[in-house]
């Protein structure tokens, strides 16, 4: 399949893509067999604004192949069973600090804001080889086959929040905890105390802070190089016994937080 040069991707009305982004970006041609075959094959790498995005991208996808009479099993069963990895995972969970604050504050700027933290994350799970599990209201969960790729994109995603310049000047801040642990993949996501547990970390920490687990630092090698900082030991809701959590410290990253959420 021949690449598009500029002017010919130029002629094409925007019926002949799959996904038109917010800035007006066209990506995904589908306006010929084989076009819509590489779009097939690359749609899982593109990232998109959100989920709403997302469906619309893969509901014209789909449409353009019954019209060329392709039959994507493959990309169905991509769709309908992600690959999520099993067996011993660290969990990323982050959300926003103060999210019914911002919500309340920008009214319909919300929404593009949201989608602007969601890019973020999922930029950072990707470069680190990570899997996006879910992301609803302003939740994030991922998953990680290691503990140090995890905390590689909980540390890029806080210095590219930190970074971004949010409407109003507004400084937007996400809290995010990790867990190590061995959680059940079903149908639906992942389940199981490790899930739990990661979820009651996260809601410990500070905005702009890395919140992480005892199980998780022991699973890192001697020779991480980031500096782990002991935050005491905790009670979290509905666990029962306590849980030492420990703070990523790092270049780029806040620091001087208040006493943990717990």
């Amino acid at each position: 399949m021949a690449d598009l040069t500029a002017r010919e991707r130029a002629l094409l009305p925007d019926s002949a893509f799959a996904y038109i982004d917010s800035s007006g970006r066209r990506r995904l041609p589908i306006h010929d067999e084989a076009h819509v075959r590489n779009a097939l094959a690359r749609f899982n790498r593109i990232m998109f604004e959100d989920e709403a995005a997302r469906n619309r991208a893969r509901t014209r996808l789909l449409r353009a192949a019954k019209r060329h009479g392709i039959v994507p099993v493959g990309f169905i069963e991509g769709q309908l069973r992600p690959r999520l990895p099993t067996g011993q995972l660290t969990l990323l969970f982050s959300d926003i600090e103060d999210s019914s604050g911002l919500l309340r504050d920008l009214g319909d700027r919300y929404g593009p804001t949201l989608s602007a933290v969601r890019r973020i994350h999922r930029a950072a799970t990707r470069r680190s080889g990570g899997h996006e599990v879910d992301a609803r209201a302003d939740e994030f969960f991922a998953v990680f086959s290691e503990p140090p790729p995890a905390i590689e994109a909980a540390i890029t995603i806080q210095r590219d929040m930190a970074d971004h310049a949010w409407p109003d000047r507004y400084d937007i801040r996400v809290r995010i905890g990790l867990h190590t642990g061995r959680p059940t993949l079903t149908a639906t996501g992942y389940q199981g105390l490790s899930v739990n547990t990661g979820a009651r970390i996260v809601a410990c920490a500070n905005g702009g802070q890395v919140v992480l687990s005892r199980t998780t630092r022991s699973a890192l090698d001697d020779a991480s190089p980031v500096e782990l900082r002991s935050l005491g030991s905790v009670r979290l809701r509905g666990i029962g016994d306590d849980h030492e959590l420990f703070q990523v410290v790092a270049p780029g990253l806040r620091d001087g937080f208040g006493p943990l959420r717990a």
